[in-house]
């Protein structure tokens, strides 16, 4: 099947080979047979189905029109239109009737006869001229009301065939079915979305995913959502990065780079514009300048590589239905404030502070978690769901308990979720901020608050019965403390405990502040994040 989506963007292109009609059976529908017709254009082909009644008005108006022979379609039988013998000789007939016509227009075949053929569905010069049809109507209303505009790979893939054979843009001689009337509406329009199709398209044999195709038309776009197709067959998406704001590319992609940097493997080394560089570079890349959200879920993405040094300035990032093993290179992201790892195959979280100093919202879900050592300093941490997972122990609870700004966790569908009083145990671990936390998107109650603070009152007798079962040791604690008294000099200002270099302290509201955002009145986010208009 991937020969039949092939055909190269190389300047240097065959000669078109001649398409053929040929009359493969037919069915008997109620009381009349249609006739099934396959279709073939080089490697693409594909079926159509007509009855004789269809091929009448077909014959009507090209004689009309083109003033083709009136004999050449075989004549109407009334009796016995439905016998095996008739039906036999009329598929033969219509065959040579179909293959007479087609050698008859070579080039461009007429408009009714390319519809009767389906044409506009599965053929480059019948694809295009529907298209820039459509567009002549209705383009100017399209970007004046701001819509999305809704394409198929097939479709772009025939409009970039068009333009590489050097052809006049209106070979049919219909003004309104001018290439021209395309670029000038791609190279304006501002919302694309690219939508393929799983398997054969229609009722051809074209793997629409696999088909090469060219975004370079599109000069102004800001908002572009790609979907089943093969990233490593789109090229000229990066002529959009001056202006490009969101991208998403899903069911598409097998790596990072191949959507941020497909050049990237015509290079040894590159790095990206505005770097300092070190070392032997072969190139400097652009950046994806005006880039803030991106989507690159639902792909086959193993890893976050370096191709995120070309996206600084992004805030929205998600990433999850992929098969990432480790949360790296996310320290080039200064502005990413909402990262979306979910159902990856992520074991550990060490070091990630490092990595995600602003983070507000935090999607772990699905994934192999067991500890949660790696999320204690993530102080502006506002949102995070860890259910899913495969946290066992109530003590992983307090890596997070002591996040001042942390509003919304979930825990559901871990082997804790499963414990007596999972709810309360959890709060508590929140310490004096527990009616702050909403836990599992169900607000927090005052009988929970209640058995919190039974909680915190019987830990705090378990210390103090500690302490007094362990003398010995709160007296050599004491001498210790004596011994090596803390000495400040006159005037200086007190110590401030040291804090990790790669984060922001926040700045801790007041207790009123902190009323305004419990649950009550701030649920958990969407799962979605804004990508369409």
């Amino acid at each position: 099947m991937a020969a039949a989506a092939a055909r190269s963007f190389g300047p240097e292109r065959e000669a078109e080979p001649a398409k053929e009609a040929r009359v493969v059976g037919s069915e008997l529908v109620d009381t009349y047979t249609v006739y099934i017709i396959q279709v073939t254009d080089g490697s693409h082909e594909w079926t159509v189905k007509h009855r004789y009644s269809d091929f009448h008005d077909l014959h009507e108006k090209l004689v009309a029109e083109r003033k083709i022979d009136k004999n050449l379609l075989p004549p109407k039988k009334i009796i016995g239109k439905n016998s095996r013998s008739l039906v036999e000789k009329r598929e033969k007939d219509l065959e040579v009737y179909l293959q007479t016509l087609l050698a008859a227009f070579p080039g461009v075949a007429p408009r009714v006869l390319a519809h009767f053929l389906h044409f506009h569905y599965y053929e480059i010069n019948g694809i295009t001229a529907a298209l820039a049809e459509e567009l002549f109507e209705k383009g100017e209303q399209l970007l004046g009301a701001g819509q999305v505009f809704v394409i198929g790979p097939l479709q772009l893939y025939a409009v970039t065939e068009q333009l590489q054979q050097g052809k006049p843009t209106c070979a049919s001689g219909d003004a309104k079915t001018d290439l021209g009337h395309i670029l000038d509406f791609t190279c304006r329009l501002k919302y694309l979305k690219v939508s393929g199709t799983e398997g054969p398209f229609g009722t051809s044999n074209i793997q629409e995913q696999l088909l090469p195709f060219d975004l370079s038309i599109f000069k102004s776009l800001h908002q572009v959502e790609i979907s089943h197709c093969d990233a490593k067959h789109i090229r000229g998406l990066v002529v959009s990065k001056p202006t490009l704001a969101t991208m998403s590319v899903r069911f598409s992609a097998t790596s990072m780079k191949e959507v941020l940097v497909p050049e990237a493997s015509e290079f040894d080394e590159w790095e990206p514009e505005g770097t300092a560089l070190e070392g032997p570079v072969t190139a400097v890349i652009p950046t994806w300048q005006a880039l803030t959200t991106l989507d690159l879920s639902h792909n086959s993405i193993s890893e976050i590589d370096e191709s995120v040094k070309l996206i600084p300035k992004i805030e929205f990032l998600d990433l999850s239905h992929n098969g990432v093993l480790v949360v790296d290179n996310l320290q080039h992201l200064y502005n990413l404030v909402h990262l979306d790892l979910s159902y990856n195959k992520l074991t550990s979280l060490d070091g990630v502070h490092t990595k995600l100093g602003n983070i507000k919202t935090l999607n772990l879900a699905g994934n192999l978690l067991e500890s949660l050592s790696g999320l204690h300093k993530l102080y502006s941490l506002v949102n995070l769901d860890l259910s899913n997972n495969r946290i066992e122990q109530m003590e992983e609870v307090r890596s997070i308990g002591s996040l001042p700004c942390l509003e919304h966790v979930a825990l559901l569908n871990n082997p804790l979720s499963i414990i007596p009083d999972y709810r309360t145990k959890v709060l508590a671990q929140f310490g004096e901020r527990a009616s702050e936390v909403c836990l599992d998107n169900t607000a927090t109650t005052e009988k929970e608050l209640d058995t919190v603070e039974v909680l915190k009152a019987i830990q705090k007798a378990k210390e103090v019965k500690s302490k007094l079962n362990n003398p010995e040791k709160k007296v050599g604690e004491d001498s210790r403390l004596s011994a090596a008294p803390c000495v400040r000099p006159s005037g200086s200002p007190p110590t401030v405990a040291p804090t990790s270099a790669s984060l922001p302290q926040p700045i801790l509201s007041n207790q009123g502040n902190r009323e305004s955002c419990s649950c009550r009145r701030r649920p958990w986010p969407a799962a979605s994040h804004p990508l369409t208009v």
